[in-house]
């Protein structure tokens, strides 16, 4: 009678309050095929599908903290808590662990600093309603940075065939880390197609082994490509953080690793509102392949309650957009010329913009304020704080803005900012035409120190001066 009653009092005060902060139990693995797959998890001969879930959960329960691979797109780990995770009000509610790095030796010096290998997976998350411990309730997707975008594919579904894996293999002639072009083939219900690569690098098979369909079916939400061949010759890829909202997307240590129930919508995209979750899926979100480097694959490591660690992290308004008010400038060396940059919600959490110039052998700038250096092209950019939203602005430095007289006069004219000013013109017809003879503007000058307001585009135009019977002649040049 003691051990009984020691064993019920036991799991009253795990249940009642010994509440574990990570993942208590896996419910279902099940990756597409990808490099990783049969690996991590190893599978052995004979495993079944409740033998790889079990080793799923050895790798990720209780903080262990061992990285499963879920494959190419639609790959998926469903997992759960022993306890309803909280669903706070502005706050972050939960992480979840992946290996997402940046890159440190991008050849594009330009480009965003968040990216290098990181490979988006979609969450969903769902609230045990009907109380039976079990993830079969209502699953609501978790909308991150680009669920509204029209490059967001929705209700996308992909086929993947078992492939013959004693088939002639077909290698890249261009790539020799690829020796399988035709190794797991796929169509979606977009109209394309393709295969999933076999490299040099993984010899397995990469269609799961303890599954006994011949055919995958994956359907959800499909990402729009985040990967750019930055060396342009296939040698290195570059795999572009999205900026909220998905798994395995930004390193551990990036707040923007955590997760917020409140971006929780529906099969139509509206809002739900829910005390909390008790499960969790994860599925690799694009469907994309990065050369010698594979497919992309969304891999999990683990997760947390963040309110069960003590860890109170406020969710920031993004940034959502920013502008310019000038897209096109054009000066002359030593000049200065002021970009204003708006950055869009007014309530951002962060609006601080960092302020790049492509060329400063043609033009510098700092706080926006361009300067002119010297004849050339520049592209200046307006680079919002967490490094995603650009705003460009092109720098023509040229020659100075001029006129030149066709016939002798005593007349002094000259083109500056807009305006042109004419001296010992008084009481003289004044006509502005093209190189082609169009006629562009007609004024009369009145006094001999005249300023008319012209804004003429850049190009060359012929200004002609009728005073009496007098004609003089110049041609104005605008930079």
């Amino acid at each position: 009678m003691r051990r009984i009653f020691t064993l019920i009092f036991g799991l009253v005060t795990l249940n009642g309050f010994s509440q574990s902060p990570y993942i208590h139990k896996v419910y279902e693995y099940k990756p597409a095929p990808g490099q990783f797959v049969n690996k991590l998890p190893e599978y052995e001969p004979g495993d079944t599908e409740e033998d790889m879930r079990l080793k799923a959960e050895e790798c990720l329960a209780n903080d262990e903290r061992i990285m499963i691979s879920l494959g190419g797109y639609g790959g998926y780990v469903v997992f759960g808590f022993d306890h309803m995770v909280e669903n706070k009000p502005g706050k972050y509610d939960f992480k979840i662990l992946g290996n997402a790095f940046y890159a440190n030796a991008n050849p594009n010096a330009d480009a965003p600093k968040e990216g290098g290998s990181c490979e988006p997976g979609i969450v969903m998350v769902s609230y045990d309603a009907n109380g039976n411990g079990l993830p079969d309730d209502e699953w609501y997707e978790l909308a991150g940075s680009e669920y509204y975008k029209p490059q967001t594919i929705k209700n996308y579904r992909l086929t993947y065939y078992r492939p013959d894996e004693n088939k002639e293999r077909i290698p890249d002639p261009k790539n020799p880390f690829l020796n399988d072009l035709t190794y797991v083939k796929w169509i979606s219900n977009q109209g394309d197609e393709g295969y999933v690569y076999r490299n040099t690098f993984h010899n397995q098979p990469y269609y799961p082994q303890w599954l006994a369909e011949d055919e995958l079916v994956f359907e959800g939400t499909k990402l729009a490509n985040n990967y750019v061949d930055e060396s342009g010759n296939g040698t290195y890829y570059v795999q572009y953080a999205y900026r909220y909202g998905y798994a395995d997307n930004q390193p551990n240590t990036n707040d923007r690793s955590n997760f917020n129930i409140e971006w929780a919508v529906d099969k139509d995209g509206n809002s739900v509102n829910i005390p909390g979750i008790h499960f969790v899926k994860v599925y690799t979100g694009v469907n994309q392949y990065c050369g010698w480097l594979g497919e992309t694959s969304t891999e999990v490591m683990g997760a947390e309650d963040l309110h069960l660690l003590g860890k109170d992290i406020s969710v920031p308004v993004f940034t959502q957009s920013i502008a310019l008010d000038k897209t096109e400038i054009s000066l002359r060396p030593t000049e200065t010329a002021l970009l204003t940059a708006t950055v869009l919600p007014q309530n951002a959490t962060n609006k601080e913009v960092t302020w790049k110039s492509n060329n400063v052998n043609v033009a510098t700038v700092s706080e926006g304020l361009v300067t002119a250096v010297a004849v050339g092209t520049a592209t200046v950019r307006a680079v919002t704080n967490d490094g995603f939203l650009i705003a460009y602005c092109t720098v023509n430095v040229g020659i100075a803005s001029g006129t030149e007289s066709i016939t002798d006069s005593f007349i002094s004219v000259y083109y500056r900012n807009g305006n042109i000013h004419l001296k010992g013109a008084g009481n003289s017809n004044c006509t502005i035409t093209s190189l082609n003879g169009s006629r562009i503007a007609q004024f009369y000058c009145t006094s001999d120190n005249e300023q008319i307001e012209k804004n003429l585009p850049r190009g060359i135009y012929i200004l002609s001066i009728q005073k009496e019977r007098e004609v003089w002649t110049f041609k104005i040049k605008v930079m």
